[in-house]
């Protein structure tokens, strides 16, 4: 069976790799490791597609150490044993370097079966995972590693690998290609910055071309069919699915509808309704809050309504949702009261219910004070007087602010006036 061409095609210099500027530039840090000849261990980190699978190989090629590869899905704690197995042969004698892709996979014990042999030298570790490794790779792992963060190709530098592509299939297959125009950008746009699946879409838009005489048709609209969708880099339990959800709040917060909504789309594209409904319930009142009360009633109701409608109608009440939040005053005051509160209980910090607040109605005889002697505000002017609520270790305790929003200072005043300030 033929190797997908992205195999096929796969960078055998630095120069080569396409993206990673920031690590295998001129002078940068990979870089001039890489070079030296001295490799420690590693951990590269990011999304699919970007190189780190192609670097792991660059460096197995010029060193002299014997490479093996695993597959965190897959290996088992035998499949680890062998390896290690091979530190004592003739063939490892130098040093052996273990390329282990998908890491996080590997349980606890897994990993802490190679920490003896990464720490003295006889494996030279580079692991490669998608997700955040200080979360999923083991803490004495991370700590015996350097961590690489391979980025998202962008699509100008995905350009040349697709016109390569192009060429190298062109000239396997004997044939000639005439590309409609914007097809290159197209595939390198739409593959959301992955280079292993733009090379595959390559491959699939030649195979799937209609021939014209001596030369195969690429064409726009056949690339779009085959591209449709496969710029979305979504999984709901890793890393893209809190970047994106963050992101989201943190536009709204912001006060930048068309960010929220360009990342509200995403989430309904990928089919996470759920967990941008929630978010919307969420930011009502941790970002809006006291600013704007109303908002946490409306926003609930339009999120009622995208729920009854389903998508594709959904999208309407939940972009109305987002720009209400977007384009409302901000206060994060009612949420950093609670969590001063709640700091406050996690310390222990509570103390005795004051007296006057109990559901007590007989005092005994060791009683210091007898009866309740709780004021009823509502029998005095303004319907308020002035008595202890918080514990007596706590009484001077002040956990909520007011906001410099127009309600909020508007309740102050109301406050200030009915105690007479």
């Amino acid at each position: 069976m033929n190797k997908p061409l992205a195999d096929r095609i796969r960078p055998k210099t630095l120069d080569e790799v396409v993206g990673q500027s920031h690590l295998l530039g001129k002078d940068k840090p990979l870089r001039r490791i890489i070079e030296s000849g001295q490799i420690p261990n590693m951990i590269f980190y990011g999304p699919s597609g970007t190189g780190k699978t192609t670097v792991a190989r660059i460096i197995a090629d010029n060193t002299n150490l014997k490479m093996y590869k695993l597959n965190g899905t897959s290996a088992s704690i035998n499949d680890i044993k062998d390896i290690i197995a091979e530190t004592e042969t003739f063939e490892g004698f130098n040093g052996i370097l273990l390329y282990l892709d998908e890491i996080q996979y590997l349980n606890k014990k897994q990993q802490q079966s190679l920490l003896e042999y990464i720490e003295n030298g006889k494996i030279t570790l580079i692991a490669s995972t998608t997700e955040n490794p200080y979360f999923y790779v083991f803490n004495a792992i991370i700590s015996r590693s350097t961590v690489f963060e391979f980025k998202q190709v962008s699509s100008v530098d995905v350009i040349p690998a697709v016109k390569r592509a192009f060429q190298i299939i062109a000239d396997e297959m004997g044939v000639r290609l005439r590309l409609e125009n914007g097809v290159v950008d197209y595939i390198s746009t739409g593959c959301g910055g992955d280079v292993r699946k733009s090379l595959n879409t390559v491959e699939l838009c030649v195979l799937s071309a209609d021939k014209n005489g001596e030369c195969l048709e690429i064409t726009l609209n056949n690339v779009k069919l085959l591209t449709q969708k496969s710029n979305m880099r979504y999984d709901k339990d890793g890393d893209e699915h809190y970047d994106i959800l963050s992101a989201f709040q943190k536009s709204i917060r912001g006060s930048d509808e068309n960010a929220a909504l360009h990342y509200a789309a995403r989430l309904m594209t990928a089919g996470d309704f759920t967990s941008l409904c929630r978010r919307l319930l969420v930011v009502a009142s941790e970002d809006i809050g006291l600013a704007y009360p109303m908002a946490v009633s409306i926003v609930k109701s339009c999120v009622d309504s995208a729920l009854q409608l389903g998508l594709p109608e959904a999208r309407i009440p939940i972009a109305e949702a987002i720009i209400l939040l977007c384009t409302a005053p901000k206060s994060n005051s009612a949420y950093m009261a609670i969590n001063s509160a709640m700091d406050d209980i996690e310390k222990g910090l509570s103390g005795a219910i004051p007296r006057q607040l109990q559901n007590v109605h007989f005092d005994g005889d060791d009683a210091e004070v007898k009866g309740q002697n709780y004021k009823y505000p509502h029998d005095f002017p303004n319907h308020y007087v002035k008595q202890q609520y918080l514990p007596d270790n706590l009484k001077d305790r002040v956990y909520y602010e007011f906001g410099d929003n127009k309600q909020e200072q508007t309740a102050l005043q109301y406050r200030k006036k009915i105690k007479g300030q």
